[in-house]
Formats: structure tokens, sequence, C-alpha cells
């Protein structure tokens, strides 16, 4: 039997064993290198993962199977694209009797005809209903009824 194994197992066999012993590592260390790269690139704890990948072939499919699907950059920019999106819409409003979409300098909501805001006798510009002084032209505006008033005593 060792005859026919020193037969088989030639300098050339052993030279091609080993280079393919030798690529396998360098597989196994760069699969354990991404998975600890990529979780971290996904804001994920990294360092169970590249534990996790130290089990060969399992360890990494895992991760693929499991990692999240988003990495933190787009996360982050899906975030501020949401932010954005949501200060583009605070410009407009609701009406407060039927609430239909109505934009800050509407007077009057198109839907219902509830009056949303009060008008300067002077400049016509649209005013907030608590206001008592045109912002535009400084034309003092009568406060609306049932409005509180405000006292300046002083102690």
């Amino acid at each position: 039997m060792n005859e026919l194994m020193s037969q088989l197992w030639t300098p050339e066999l052993q030279t091609a064993f080993s280079v393919v012993v030798v690529c396998l590592v360098i597989l196994y260390v760069l699969s354990i290198v991404w998975v600890a790269r990529d979780a971290y690139m996904r804001g994920t704890m990294w360092y169970i993962w590249a534990i996790v990948a130290l089990v060969p072939l399992l360890g990494v499919i895992a991760y693929c199977l499991l990692r999240p699907p988003l990495l933190q950059i787009d996360r982050d920019e899906q975030e501020l694209e949401v932010a954005l999106k949501q200060r583009q819409l605070m410009k407009y409003g609701e009406c407060g009797a039927c609430g239909y979409p109505v934009e800050a300098d509407y007077v009057m909501c198109p839907n219902c005809h509830q009056r949303l805001k009060n008008l300067c006798p002077t400049c016509h510009h649209a005013l907030d209903p608590a206001w008592s002084v045109c912002p535009y032209c400084t034309t003092p505006v009568g406060k609306p009824a049932g409005a509180p008033k405000r006292s300046h005593a002083r102690a």
C-alpha cells in the first residue's frame, strides 16, 4: 500500500495540493475580512459577525442570509430624504374643519370655505388670526373675538 501511495503521491501532485490548500486558506481569511467589513458598513456588530464567519462556509452563508439589506450610508441618505420631504410638507397644512390640505398663505379653505386667516385691511396680506399687528405694514389689526387679552401689569 505504501508503494502504491508513493507512486501516486508525486512531487507535482504535492505541489498542486499545497497550492490548492493555500488558495483555500486565503479565501477563508478574505471571507472573514469581507464579512467583518461589510457588517461594519451596514452598521451592525461587526465583531460578532467576524466570529460567526470563523465557522467555515456556514458562517459566511449565515451572514449573507441575515445581514441588513442596506448599508449605513444608504440608510442615512433615506432618513435625510424623508426629513426633506417632511420639511417640504410642513409648508402645507390642513384645514381645521375638514382636514383638506391647504397651503400656508390660504385665507379660506377651498373645500369647505372655512376662514383660515384674516386679511390686513391696508396691504391685504394673509394674517394669522392671533396677530394684533400686520407684520408687513405695521397696521394694527383688531383681535378676533374670544382671543385672550394680554395684560402688561408691572409689579
